[in-house]
């Protein structure tokens, strides 16, 4: 099978569906692969509730991203029968969850991006992939020609395009194409970060990732699950920089490093419709209280802890059989984390063990109940034009550089984000797993370099492999920074295409000027934060 595009997203992420929309509504015309059966990457197929910042629900999101929003709390007032309170309210969160403002089901976002994707396909403007890995690329001295990935069948499907855009969750298409890229964690002696790693940088030191599962509780059933084959080993297991075994209520802050205790439920009493900082409520995706009165049974919450985190092993510049290896015993980590739970936890009342606990892998969509993907936190990254370092960013480290307060600014920019520069534990690579780095930062821009490789003149970077360091990356991964990249990226591609000049062309005078108006005004993206919300701290 062969197809030709003006544009090639590989990868249907977040990132990759904003780029395959901006693609579409200039225009042109685009294939987007996936390698799951689900679109939506992060907060479909791997299962995690968007990660946003304070201000979301006002500013600081691309258009596109805040109709993405709208379409699920839609979603929800159209199908279900929603309680008063919630049905009322204009920032309807659905699951009441604490790390975010509209905590939803998995399969509700997929249904939104359908919806925004819908028309596009009709017309063909947009064609989608799924189940289609990539596997080779074709290039041509400094340009890619073509992508072979591989079906749902088997079967090898040759993708040409003008232009391509790597969205996927590791950077696969540098490693295929040959394009200049990094990994793991760089030495402080070359970024001059404040937490980079002392001596030698570390390709194989990279964050740990997590497959995540969704549980309901219905304390009056026994839903055990079988024994996982390797529990002892995960029940035993005790962290270097840990207070006690991986598996158990106490854990390190991420921030203080402290140990600090909470158990899966605040108190002994149900928790249906909670509103108690716990783990069940900070994750929930559902929550009763949204719904009618007994509509449903439990809540449901997603466990994505740090428990089930994975450090043992990294993912990228590895063997197969060292991947599949650390996939596997992933898998093995989060379900003896539930077993633990269901049959060893202690409880409240001086017993062990919450039976009533229920894999919801109906929801999940992936097999043995766990989410369809595992989600990654640290892709490859581009050698790219320029490189976001901790200097940029970062509260402390602009401090002790004598920095002005508040977040570089960069005249190229294509759009804004904002987290802290948030690392989990680390495989640590030779030196062994080491802890968290969660560190202060202001409200930041995305500079349009990060997105350019510098050699590669067709290719631009629309996910987490943009020009970050180990350290950035923890700041600009999440949701709504992911989306704003790829629809960045999506629009420069068809940009370029239409001035018959390479995307790099676009970052400097006249040009940039057109394209930044471009993206403000057609693609209603941000491209500068309030001032006085650039120098508060994250």
């Amino acid at each position: 099978m062969h197809a030709h595009a003006d544009v090639a997203v590989i990868g249907g992420g977040l990132g990759g569906v904003a780029a395959a929309l901006a693609v579409a509504r200039m225009g042109r015309t685009v294939v987007l692969t996936e390698e799951s059966p689900w679109l939506g990457g992060q907060v479909t197929s791997q299962l995690v509730p968007p990660d946003e910042h304070p201000w979301i629900e006002d500013f600081g999101a691309t258009a596109s991203y805040r109709e993405f929003r709208k379409r699920i709390r839609d979603y929800y007032r159209r199908n279900y029968s929603l309680s008063r309170e919630a049905a009322a309210d204009e920032h309807l969160n659905p699951g009441q969850g604490g790390v975010s403002v509209i905590c939803h089901e998995p399969r509700v976002a997929l249904a939104a991006i359908d919806e925004m994707i819908a028309p596009y396909r009709l017309d063909g403007t947009i064609t989608v992939w799924l189940s289609s890995a990539p596997t080779a690329a074709i290039t041509d001295g400094d340009s890619i020609s073509a992508v072979d990935l591989v079906g749902p069948e088997g079967e090898h499907r040759l993708l040409t395009a003008d232009r391509f855009i790597d969205a996927t969750e590791t950077g696969e298409l540098l490693a295929l194409a040959g394009v200049e890229h990094v990994i793991g964690a760089e030495s402080r002696a070359t970024t001059g970060e404040l937490h980079a790693v002392d001596g030698p940088g570390d390709p194989l030191d990279q964050q740990a990732f997590t497959w995540c599962f969704a549980v309901d509780y219905l304390p009056d059933r026994d839903n055990t699950i079988d024994r996982p084959t390797d529990y002892e080993r995960w029940r035993d297991y005790v962290p270097s920089f840990w207070p006690g075994p991986l598996l158990s209520w106490t854990d390190v802050h991420p921030i203080t490093l402290e140990p600090r205790t909470e158990n899966i439920f605040a108190s002994a009493a149900s928790p249906r419709g909670g509103k108690a900082r716990d783990r069940w409520n900070y994750r929930r995706i559902s929550s009763v209280g949204t719904f009618a009165p007994e509509r449903y049974a439990s809540d449901v919450s997603v466990v994505n802890w740090p428990q089930n985190d994975y450090w043992m092993g990294p993912l990228i510049g590895v063997d197969d059989a060292s991947r599949e290896r650390s996939l596997l015993e992933s898998r093995q980590l989060s379900l003896s984390l539930l077993y633990w739970m269901q049959t060893e936890a202690p409880r409240y009342d001086g017993g062990t063990g919450y039976p009533g606990l229920r894999l919801r892998g109906d929801l999940a969509g992936g097999v043995d109940g766990l989410a369809l993907r595992p989600y990654i936190r640290e892709s490859r990254r581009i050698v790219a034009e320029f490189t976001v370092l901790e200097q940029h960013v970062g509260v402390e480290a602009r401090a002790q550089l004598g920095l002005e307060s508040g977040s570089e600014l960069f005249a190229d920019s294509v759009g804004v984000g904002s987290y802290r520069i948030d690392l989990h534990p680390s495989t640590g690579g030779a030196a062994g797993p080491r802890t968290y780095i969660d560190v202060a930062n202001y409200p930041f821009q995305i500079p349009y370099g990060a997105l350019l490789p510098v050699r590669v003149d067709n290719l631009l970077a629309g996910a987490k492999n943009i020009g970050t360091t180990h350290i950035t990356n923890g700041c600009y991964r999440l949701h709504p920074v992911e989306w704003n990249i790829g629809e960045a990226a999506g629009a420069a591609a068809a940009l370029s295409l239409d001035r018959r000049v390479p995307p790099r062309a676009l970052r400097r005078g006249a040009a940039l000027d057109d394209f930044q108006s471009l993206l403000a005004s057609v693609h209603g993206v941000e491209l500068e934060w309030p001032d006085d919300v650039r120098r508060t701290t994250t």
